[in-house]
């Protein structure tokens, strides 16, 4: 099963991918490694919601969110590299949560994004992790992910 069809499956449909908010380009690529930049929970260019978790934002909407960066995440593999089967492994996330000052289950939040990428990608979604509370992203954002990932050569 490709990964397009086992995010059919899980009645995932890959947007458009979203576009830089500022003065930068949504990945470079060096050699075999795509490192994206943060990814937002953006859905049809909106955040279904905004806040810090733990305080207006619940740790399953959280989760929700991280799913939905990494949706973002792999339309722009695909606009980049004009197929998801062009990814080797995903190596490593950073992910950022805006924290209330008393939440500490960042990593939980995370899960939400790890858990997907295992599920689309199998053991090429197995990646080295970090999840950091802050106290603000942009827009007012929950979660903001980025990405590194392990393309196929001449991909």
């Amino acid at each position: 099963m490709t990964i397009e069809e086992k995010l059919s499956s899980a009645g995932i449909t890959l947007p458009e991918a979203p576009k830089p908010l500022g003065s930068y380009v949504a990945c470079v690529r060096t050699g075999n490694l795509l490192f994206l930049s943060g990814m937002l929970p953006l859905r049809n260019g909106k955040l279904a919601r905004q806040g810090r978790v733990g305080e207006t934002v619940s740790l399953s909407e959280a989760q929700e969110d991280a799913g939905q960066a990494v949706i973002n995440a792999l339309a722009v593999i695909k606009d980049q590299a004009g197929s998801l089967e062009a990814i080797k492994q995903c190596i490593k996330i950073n992910g950022y949560v805006a924290s209330a000052p008393d939440f500490s289950d960042q990593p939980k939040v995370l899960n939400g994004a790890s858990d997907l990428l295992f599920k689309v990608l199998a053991e090429a979604g197995r990646h080295a992790r970090v999840a950091v509370g802050v106290s603000v992203l942009p827009l007012n954002a929950p979660i903001e992910i980025d990405f590194i990932f392990e393309m196929f050569p001449d991909s």
